[in-house]
C-alpha cells in the first residue's frame, strides 16, 4: 500500500515543479488559478506522507509485537518413545510484566474491583497504578507516533526525579617551539540537570462502554492517551521554554543564518546554514521545519536549476535537503518576522529524560452524576539539547 502512495506523492511532486517550470519558461509568476493548484497539490502530498507514514508505523508495531511475542517464550524439550519435540512455553514474569498484574489493572478499570496484592507491585506515590509492562510499551509506541523528537532525538529513562548529565568542553594543544613554556589548555567540566515535569491529562468514559467487554478499553485509553501526551510533549521538545516544562531545541540552538528576508528562504541561505554546522555532525545531521516552511523550500532550486528539496523514494526514507533527512513539526515556529524557522544539527544531542512508568487513577465520583468514569493520566519527562553548536538555526529577518 506504502508503495502505491509513495508513487501517487512523486507524481504530485513532479506536476507541482511543472507549474513552476512554466511560469519560470515564461518569465513570469504564477497565476491565481495556479498557484490555487499549486495549494491543493501540496496540501494532497502532505496529505499522503501523513498517510504512508501511518501505514509504515503500523507495519513496524505489528513487526514489533511478533518479535515480543518470540522473546517472551522459550523452548521447552518434551520426549516421547520415538520422538523429540519442542514445545514453546512462556517465560515467567513479575511485578508489572506478569499476567496476575495486568489482569488485575484490567478488573480495576473495567470495574472498580481489583487484587489490592496483586497492584501492590504498581502503587504510585502520587496516587493511582502504574500500567503494566505490555500497556507502557504501547503507550510509549503512540506517544513516540504523536512526537517527532522522540523519533529523533536519544530517550533515556530514569528511575529518579532529577537526572544530572556530566559535559565537559575539551582542551587544546598548541604548537610549542624547543625550550619554550608550553601553553596551558585546560578542560571545563559541567552538567546539565534534567528534572521531570508532570503531563497529565483526563479521558472520559461512559458506565456503558466499560461494561461493555467489546469495547476494547485498553486500546482505546491507550491510544487516546499516547496522542495526548505525544503531542504536548512535541510542542515543549521542539519550542519550549523550560518554565514548568522542558526546553525545546530551537531555544537550545546556535546562530547559524539570518534570512534577508522576514518571510521568504533562499537555496543560498539554507547552504549557509548547513555550512555552519561544523563537518563532524553532519554525517547525523537532519532538518526540522514547519511545513509551510517546507511548502517554501519545495519551490527553490540551486544555480543549476536543480531542485534542492528531494522526496523520499523508498520505504520509510524521509525526504531530503542535500543528502540530510527533512522533518516536519507543526511545533516549529513559521517562517514570519524574527523566528527561527529552519533547525540543522544532528538532533541526538537532544535529550529526553523519562521518569520510569506511567501513572493511571480512576476518578469514579467525580463525574458520576451524569454516568462517567473518568481516567486520569500522567507522565514525567523532561528535554533538553546537550551540545548547542550541535544544532544551528535560520532566523528570518
Amino acid at each position: 500500500m506504502s508503495e502505491k502512495l509513495r508513487e501517487q506523492r512523486i507524481k504530485l511532486v513532479a506536476d507541482q515543479r511543472q507549474l513552476i517550470k512554466k511560469a519560470d519558461d515564461e518569465s513570469r509568476g504564477m497565476t491565481v488559478d495556479e498557484m490555487a493548484t499549486f495549494d491543493k497539490l501540496d496540501a494532497d502530498i502532505v496529505g499522503l506522507k501523513a498517510t504512508i507514514d501511518r501505514s509504515e508505523s503500523v507495519a513496524a508495531a505489528e513487526r514489533r509485537a511478533t518479535e515480543q511475542r518470540i522473546e517472551m517464550a522459550e523452548p521447552v524439550e518434551t520426549r516421547t518413545p520415538e520422538t523429540v519435540s519442542f514445545a514453546v512455553a512462556p517465560k515467567a514474569q513479575h511485578g508489572r510484566a506478569s499476567d496476575e498484574y495486568r489482569d488485575s489493572f484490567h478488573g480495576w478499570m473495567r470495574g472498580g474491583h481489583m487484587e489490592h496484592r496483586a497492584l501492590q507491585e504498581g502503587t504510585n506515590s502520587e496516587g493511582g497504578y502504574l500500567v503494566p509492562d505490555q500497556w507502557a510499551s504501547e503507550l510509549q509506541q503512540a506517544r513516540q507516533e504523536a512526537n517527532i523528537m522522540r523519533q529523533i532525538a536519544r530517550v533515556i529513562t530514569t528511575e529518579s526525579g532529577t537526572f544530572n548529565l556530566p559535559t565537559v568542553t575539551e582542551g587544546s594543544a598548541a604548537w610549542t617551539q624547543e625550550e619554550n613554556a608550553f601553553t596551558e589548555s585546560d578542560s571545563s567540566f559541567g552538567n546539565v540537570t534534567f528534572s521531570a515535569y508532570k503531563a497529565g491529562t483526563i479521558m472520559k468514559i461512559t458506565e456503558e462502554l466499560l461494561q461493555d467487554n467489546s469495547f476494547n478499553l485498553t486500546s482505546y485509553i491507550t491510544q487516546e492517551f499516547g496522542r495526548r501526551i505525544g503531542t504536548l510533549e512535541e510542542a515543549a521538545f521542539v519550542d519550549g521554554n523550560g518554565s514548568n516544562k522542558p526546553t525545546g531545541v530551537v531555544n537550545g540552538s546556535t546562530a547559524g543564518v539570518t534570512a534577508a528576508s522576514a518571510t521568504a528562504i533562499t537555496a543560498a541561505e539554507l547552504i549557509d546554514l548547513f555550512h555552519s554546522l561544523a563537518p563532524q555532525y553532519r554525517p547525523f545531521a537532519s532538518w526540522l521545519m514547519k511545513d509551510d516552511t517546507i511548502k517554501l523550500v519545495r519551490k527553490l532550486v540551486d544555480s543549476n536549476g536543480q531542485y534542492i528539496w528531494q522526496p523520499g523514494l523508498q520505504a520509510s526514507q524521509p525526504d531530503t535537503l542535500f543528502g540530510r533527512p527533512v522533518y516536519a513539526s507543526s511545533s516549529m515556529p513559521g517562517p514570519t518576522t524574527a523566528n527561527k524557522s529552519v533547525l540543522f544539527g544532528d538532533m541526538s544531542y537532544y535529550w529526553v529524560a523519562d521518569r520510569a512508568g506511567f501513572s493511571m487513577q480512576r476518578l469514579d465520583e467525580l463525574y458520576a452524576a451524569n454516568g462517567f468514569v473518568g481516567f486520569r493520566a500522567s507522565a514525567r519527562t523532561d528535554g533538553k539539547l546537550t551540545l548547542a553548536t550541535a544544532v544551528y538555526h535560520l532566523v528570518q529577518a
